[in-house]
């Protein structure tokens, strides 16, 4: 390995996508992939292991979700930048994903070379964020969700009536319907199921 060589950690539930990404990046000679994870809370362990410098960190994760692993990354090794690299270009997760202390934000099919580019600018200090999805998170704002109507809107995912809601959370029907009600308000829907997509498609529903 050389001085100028960039240590890379792969963290990504799907082992034929950890796999691509590892043989595209491992074709630039300025990248070493290290270390190679499949849960958010083996990140750091991984990254302290390895002396990885920069980490591909999917958003999706069993275990500890990405955004969460990235701020535990950050508190523990500040001196491995990360970058989120997921299919989800969702506003929300890239106003948390910021908040969280990544460098930056890509999407799966984002071009070898230029990811291999965005790697190497991470790796700089820079910040890289595809322009379009920054401006759609500028016009989106924040989520307007409680944490409750946010838990709830999540738990609706999967279906279920409002009783099953209600056992999963461990909270009241009647609790359980005026959360609804809220949030389906507040995203501008008119149905339950319209609320759930139109707050996942903003990336407000990952906990």
């Amino acid at each position: 390995m050389t001085d100028g060589t960039i240590r890379l950690l792969l963290a990504d539930d799907q082992a034929m996508v950890r796999g691509a990404l590892a043989a595209l990046l491992g074709l630039e000679p300025d990248l070493e992939v290290v270390a190679e994870v499949g849960r958010g809370d083996e990140v750091v362990a991984a990254a302290l292991g390895s002396d990885a410098q920069v980490a591909l960190v999917d958003v999706e994760m069993p275990g500890l979700d990405g955004l969460s692993a990235t701020r535990e990354l950050r508190a523990a090794v500040p001196g491995c930048r990360v970058l989120i690299v997921t299919t989800f270009g969702r506003p929300g997760y890239l106003r948390r994903a910021m908040e969280a202390g990544a460098a930056g934000f890509v999407v799966k099919d984002t071009p070898a070379r230029q990811l291999a580019d965005a790697v190497r600018r991470v790796h700089q200090g820079l910040r890289v964020v595809d322009p379009a999805l920054a401006a759609e998170t500028l016009t989106a704002g924040e989520s307007p969700l409680t944490g409750r109507e946010t838990e709830v809107l999540a738990a609706a995912r999967d279906g279920g009536t409002v009783a099953d809601l209600a056992r999963t959370l461990n909270l009241s029907a009647g609790t359980v319907r005026n959360h609804l009600s809220s949030a389906i308000g507040k995203t501008g829907a008119r149905t339950r199921a319209e609320a759930v997509r139109l707050a996942d498609e903003n990336g407000w529903l990952l906990r």
